[in-house]
């Protein structure tokens, strides 16, 4: 088990140390929870008042912290303790799961596959042909790569994992457990004589580099041309996002939220989560769409939406506040 000195630690955060303690810290941990070797965080003013009742020897705080750490006890104060307690995190990450050979026996790899080196490739992949695989990239367990995909360098693609034919995927991206790339579209038409009759969707996925794709979410290819997800873009678990969707950089979806099919998200969109965008939408740089929130026409840059439909944040509030009044008057 890894240990550190505060002093050791600071040398990655260069902060200031505030108070002193002997301790070597051993873990991080929540500060509800952490033991007197571990070292926590306080990333907002209201969490100060835990800090009395906690364990740890150790926190990570911002600058403006209006408390002391106490006996045997230390703060090392940063400009911004959410990204400092990141790099703590990464100091006492356990290794990643171990590979005894760099590319399993079990696995299916056709022999038209490019293999960067350093490539690794677990148990029972599926890798189809004229695939082509980046240096350095990761592919664990039951993944299939079906054909003339690309996949960059410095990738990690988890267990699970399906991505179809003709899609692409950036370098430096993760992908979790079980998402899928490249999936059809969701595209049917009535028809007198057949009933539903299936459109077809003959597009591909792109996907940025340092994209990163939640457990169990999809992104369906285009039914023509691609589904685009820009760089840095980070999508959480459940999200589901349509054909032909175009993404900007840096965009963040949050759980069971989705984008119907030819939705545009300008760069830096932030999506709550369970909020769902119509189709043909498009929602400016640097918008922000409410958690559960329904977005059924277009949202200006800068912009913040709240509700269903969703409406400028600042009126919802308004209308939450009215119909609260009413309520309660009711009930008088």
């Amino acid at each position: 088990m890894s240990s550190f000195s505060i002093q050791e630690i600071n040398n990655v955060l260069l902060g200031e140390i505030v108070g002193h303690t002997s301790h070597k810290i051993t873990a991080a941990e929540q500060l509800e929870s952490a033991a007197e070797t571990e070292i926590s965080f306080i990333g907002n003013k209201k969490y100060e008042k835990l800090w009395a009742t906690s364990k740890a020897c150790v926190a990570v705080v911002n600058q403006d912290i209006s408390i002391e750490p106490g006996d045997n006890r230390a703060f090392i104060k940063v400009k911004n303790a959410d990204l400092a307690m990141s790099q703590v995190l990464e100091l006492f990450a356990p290794a990643p799961p171990v590979f005894s050979v760099d590319i399993h026996p079990t696995a299916v790899i056709d022999d038209s596959v490019a293999i960067g080196n350093g490539v690794r490739i677990g148990a029972g992949c599926y890798i189809g042909p004229n695939v082509t695989i980046g240096e350095n990239t990761t592919i664990y367990p039951n993944v299939t790569i079906l054909d003339e995909c690309t996949i960059g360098k410095n990738t990690i693609i988890w267990s699970g994992t399906v991505i179809r034919e003709r899609c692409h995927v950036g370098s430096h991206c993760i992908l979790h457990p079980n998402c899928t790339i490249g999936a059809d579209g969701f595209g049917f038409r009535p028809c007198p004589e057949r009933g539903l009759v299936k459109i077809p969707q003959i597009g591909n996925v792109i996907l940025g580099n340092g994209v990163e794709i939640g457990a169990n979410s999809c992104v369906d290819r285009g039914k023509f041309s691609s589904t685009v997800l820009g760089d840095g873009c980070k999508i959480d678990n459940l999200v589901q996002i349509g054909h032909n969707s175009k993404l900007g950089k840096f965009c963040i979806m949050a759980g069971n939220s989705g984008l119907a099919g030819s939705v545009t998200l300008g760069n830096g969109v932030i999506i709550g989560g369970s909020a769902s965008i119509k189709d043909h939408t498009t929602i400016g740089d640097g918008a922000i769409i409410g958690a559960g929130s329904g977005v059924a026409c277009d949202i200006e840059a800068g912009k913040t939406v709240l509700g269903y439909p969703a409406i400028d944040a600042r009126d919802a509030l308004k209308q939450w506040a009215i119909l609260k009044r009413m309520v309660r008057d009711s009930n008088k």
